[in-house]
């Protein structure tokens, strides 16, 4: 028996075209002729390498929430200000979802999109959003160590506070025209870290 042909795609990008395309559209509404068009692949080979379009879809955000956290997570534990670096991530969010034909988050948009009686993915997005609660959590921990914020506050409440805001900010400014209410939440969320 002869090996069958080595595959003649990078399942890297090809992952991380099928995520764009279930970011910009959803699960539901993402076709499999697109995923296949953006991906550069045919239909055997996505089933071979990805499996169905379930499959694929928890296989995409697992790409997204491994990416996205690795870089969260560099750029709290940067050199200087735990609180300073917290604040920049914010103002860069707050600029990015402000621009027009923003994307949101793929994880927020996909929560409002999917139904919630498939575990599955309800088990992907729960894991995804709790190891984003315990960036937050670490990164305020270090600022709370440092004086930054008072040792009064719960840094895993503020940490909760914080995942909804910028899952609100990521939806939100998918729709607005222009950016002061996310400039409004970010300066507020600031406030009250600072005063805590």
């Amino acid at each position: 028996m002869t090996r069958g042909p080595d595959k003649q795609f990078d399942t890297e990008v090809a992952l991380s075209k099928a995520m764009e395309v279930f970011w910009a559209h959803g699960y539901e509404a993402a076709s499999l002729s697109e995923l296949l068009k953006n991906m550069g692949i045919g239909k055997k080979s996505l089933y071979d390498t990805f499996g169905n379009k379930q499959s694929l879809f928890l296989k995409a955000l697992d790409y997204y929430a491994r990416t996205t956290l690795r870089d969260i997570r560099d750029r709290l534990n940067a050199e200087g200000s735990p609180l300073g670096n917290l604040k920049h991530l914010l103002k860069d969010w707050q600029i990015m979802h402000s621009q027009s034909g923003s994307c949101g988050c793929m994880l927020g948009t996909n929560i409002a999109d999917f139904n919630t009686h498939d575990e599955a993915i309800a088990k992907v997005m729960r894991t995804y959003l709790r190891q984003l609660e315990d960036v937050f959590t670490t990164a305020l921990t270090h600022a709370q160590d440092q004086g930054e914020i008072s040792s009064t506050v719960h840094p895993r409440h503020l940490a909760q506070l914080l995942l909804c805001t910028t899952q609100g900010m990521a939806l939100l400014g998918r729709v607005m025209e222009d950016d002061t209410l996310l400039d409004g939440t970010v300066e507020a969320a600031m406030s009250l870290l600072e005063s805590g």
